[in-house]
């Protein structure tokens, strides 16, 4: 048995390692950085230093690059792992590929969602990025734990996660986003996973106390623990009118009263507009900002209640759903 007073715990994770390490033997943060949290309890996903390995079965994982990260994984003999097809960046030629199926079917092909995975099994190398800046995060899943993920943040997951997925019901959801967003859901059987997520921008994670909430704008979440519920919520502003960020007749809120003028469509020009160039939008995307406008002064945003933890990403990425 671990003597667990002579280990250190990692203040991301909260896995154990020997008090000999630098870093986590779970998710690779450092353990010799003080630990600093913002005055609101979030705390920023640690800068996992070149090349720290991450072990996981009989495999490893590394993870190389800051602005566009990159993770490379030397699968074990007889290890493997899942990701999205357009993940992989290259691998061994010996490197055995194959597709996983994904519940839904169809239903995730219209929403714009991969309805098979790709397989890659050891041994060999494998290395995975998303063509997108920001931060890679390890999330340790440990058995008979569920984790939830928004869409198309899995980079990788490891053997013994299993995959299903939700559809966050609501009208509301659906005209805030598009087609709707869903829930990646992860859950560990017999053994420990591994989950590693891409988040655009800067990630931060909060631990949210029994009964506590926040408000978060749909296109910052990335992950929850399955502790922590979510319902859409719709927040209204005060004074009745779109408040411009610049003081005048521009900015933003103009934007939206000059789609909103349009009806239909421009509801039809701000999607399109969201979805030219995968274009990375704000904190309200154009498409809430001319609902908001058609529909009065209010804002669609996720209620998260705990206990458990939240991760946000401080950039939102549109996705091409049609």
């Amino acid at each position: 048995m671990t003597d667990v007073s002579q280990q250190i715990q990692c203040r991301w994770c909260r896995a154990q390692s020997p008090t000999s390490a630098t870093s986590c033997d779970r998710c690779g943060a450092p353990l010799d950085i003080r630990d600093v949290v913002s005055d609101a309890g979030w705390r920023q996903a640690p800068r996992i230093r070149d090349l720290t390995e991450i072990h996981f079965w009989s495999s490893v994982a590394q993870v190389d690059g800051t602005v566009v990260p990159v993770v490379d994984v030397e699968l074990g003999a007889g290890d493997w792992v899942f990701f999205e097809h357009h993940v992989m960046l290259w691998k061994d030629e010996n490197v055995a590929m194959s597709v996983m199926d994904t519940p839904g079917g169809a239903k995730r092909i219209l929403a714009g969602m991969p309805f098979v995975l790709s397989v890659a099994q050891g041994p060999g190398r494998v290395s995975l990025s998303r063509d997108s800046p920001g931060e890679i995060v390890m999330l340790p899943v440990e058995p008979g734990v569920e984790l939830d993920a928004r869409e198309h943040a899995m980079l990788m997951a490891s053997a013994g996660l299993t995959f299903t997925f939700e559809k966050i019901q609501g009208l509301k959801s659906m005209f805030a986003l598009g087609s709707g967003m869903y829930l990646d859901r992860y859950v560990a059987q017999e053994a420990p996973g591994l989950l590693i997520l891409h988040g655009y921008g800067n990630v931060m994670q909060r631990q949210l106390a029994e009964g506590e909430s926040v408000q978060v704008e749909p296109g910052g979440f990335l992950y929850k623990d399955a502790s922590v519920t979510m319902e859409i919520a719709n927040v209204k502003f005060d004074g009745g009118g779109v408040v411009d960020g610049g003081g005048g007749g521009g900015g933003a809120g103009a934007a939206a009263k000059g789609l909103a003028s349009r009806g239909f469509a421009g509801l039809k020009a701000a999607r399109e507009a969201m979805k030219s160039g995968d274009k990375i939008g704000g904190l309200m995307s154009g498409l809430q900002a001319a609902t908001t406008a058609v529909t009065g002064t209010s804002m669609n945003v996720m209620r998260l209640t705990g206990p458990g933890r939240i991760g946000i990403q401080s950039m939102y990425k549109v996705h091409n759903t049609d």
